[in-house]
């Protein structure tokens, strides 16, 4: 069988859960059953609104004749999805030769626990993103947030390879592919983010952290954001330990700053968002018995100018694998999601490029012809993340609901009543 050589993702701005890059337009992550079933069983009226699923294949660990630690993705035989639509899953991957190496040793988890507290620590930081011309392996630069996911995702990995080397993990559409400069907002929905199947200890914690953020309000929380700086060339990322220290007013703010490209408001984004959110709510109010428990939605759009956004666009965007799942999928014990000792701060949108705070690369690796159409900016609103979604046509679920996701629904109308008065306010 040949196998897909998988790469760093670079840009995944919440959650912790490990997401690779298989090729330029597919990403994978680690496979949660429930979340399988919820994209095998999706209803036609919610595919335009969540990521198009590609299958599944199976992934191992190996090492080269340096003692270079590859990922290789393998076909599973038994998944008829797992073709791609009868399309070759190696068209647009390196051969092995090119693969990406992910060195001979993983970070330690000392150096993970220093990064991770610095995060906690960090409210917002800014890095610059240098493009490459060249078709040569991007090096490892990207943010710290993908790197801490990735490295403790595969540190569990290589202490469990001697009992077991094959994981399964679920390929998903990379959806910002397309984009020069992918700008994300990641937003997690709903009054509750605790699913049915969750340990009582588990429970608690989330219906802590619900209330202390404004998903205990307003029924939505950010979890993560990245956005092109035109004015710096820089950009500005937000953590999921910031989101949640958020009050209200600090959360308005931060969504205008989502739609500021350094030197203005993106106002002409704001209509096309907000179609697509009420286009979304008639569709989940159509959804009955389902609970997006722990979900998140997407806004992603494309900051560079039209003109760069027309002659290329990077390989590694943001995407639907940028997920709060509290489970750990496979890959042995659950990573430690907890953060007692969490410092808090006040809300830091500096705009001086001398407050970085990081100065690597956002690691675009590529450059094609980018599919533009008309002149409405290309924004999208997207589903993800279904490890605690539960629904009445789901196997072996103790609580079954009657009705809508009125948490999701109540945050989703906020979203849309706090972009509606940036529209009002631009328009001012």
């Amino acid at each position: 069988l040949k196998g897909v050589m998988l790469e760093p993702f670079v840009h995944q701005v919440g959650g912790h859960c490990c997401v690779l890059r298989f090729g330029e337009k597919t990403i994978c992550k680690p496979m949660i059953p429930r979340e399988h079933q919820f994209y095998n069983s999706l209803p036609a009226a919610m595919r335009k609104f969540t990521p198009q699923f590609r299958g599944v294949v199976s992934v191992s660990f190996e090492e080269d004749e340096e003692g270079n630690l590859c990922l290789i993705a393998y076909p599973l035989q038994s998944d008829p999805a797992a073709d791609l639509g009868n399309k070759d899953p190696l068209a647009d991957c390196k051969s092995k030769s090119e693969a990406y190496k992910w060195g001979t040793t993983v970070a330690s988890s000392l150096l993970e626990d220093v990064e991770l507290e610095w995060l906690r620590q960090t409210e917002v930081l800014y890095y610059r993103l240098e493009l490459s011309h060249s078709n040569a392996v991007p090096q490892l630069k990207h943010n710290p947030w993908s790197f801490k996911c990735q490295q403790q995702h595969l540190q569990k990995m290589k202490e469990n390879a001697k009992h077991r080397n094959q994981y399964k993990f679920i390929l998903l559409e990379n959806l910002t592919w397309r984009h020069t400069m992918p700008c994300v907002l990641d937003l997690k929905m709903g009054t509750q983010q605790h699913g049915d199947d969750d340990t009582e200890e588990k429970k608690a914690v989330k219906i802590r952290k619900c209330q202390q953020s404004t998903a205990a309000t307003i029924g939505v929380c950010l979890s993560g954001m990245q956005v092109y700086r035109s004015d710096t060339g820089q950009l500005m990322f937000m953590s999921k330990f910031h989101g949640r220290r958020l009050t209200l007013p600090d959360f308005k703010e931060a969504l205008f700053q989502f739609f500021h490209s350094g030197r203005r408001l993106r106002h002409e984004l704001l209509s096309p968002v907000l179609r697509r959110l009420r286009d979304m709510q008639a569709a989940l109010q159509a959804c009955e018995s389902y609970r997006f428990y722990s979900s998140s939605l997407l806004i992603i759009y494309d900051g560079a100018s039209p003109q760069k956004s027309a002659l290329q666009h990077t390989e590694d965007g943001f995407s639907e694998g940028e997920e709060d799942d509290e489970e750990e999928p496979e890959a042995g014990p659950e990573m430690e999601e907890e953060e007692e000792g969490e410092v808090a701060g006040a809300l830091g949108f500096q705009h001086s490029p001398s407050t970085s705070s990081d100065d690597s690369s956002g690691g675009s690796s590529g450059v094609s012809q980018a599919h533009r159409s008309g002149s409405d900016p290309e924004v999208d609103v997207r589903m993800i993340d279904f490890a605690h979604t539960t629904c009445r046509h789901f196997q072996g679920d103790t609580v079954v609901y009657e009705g809508l996701d009125s948490g999701y629904l109540f945050g989703l109308q906020n979203l849309i009543t706090i972009i509606s008065e940036l529209e009002n306010h631009s328009a001012d």
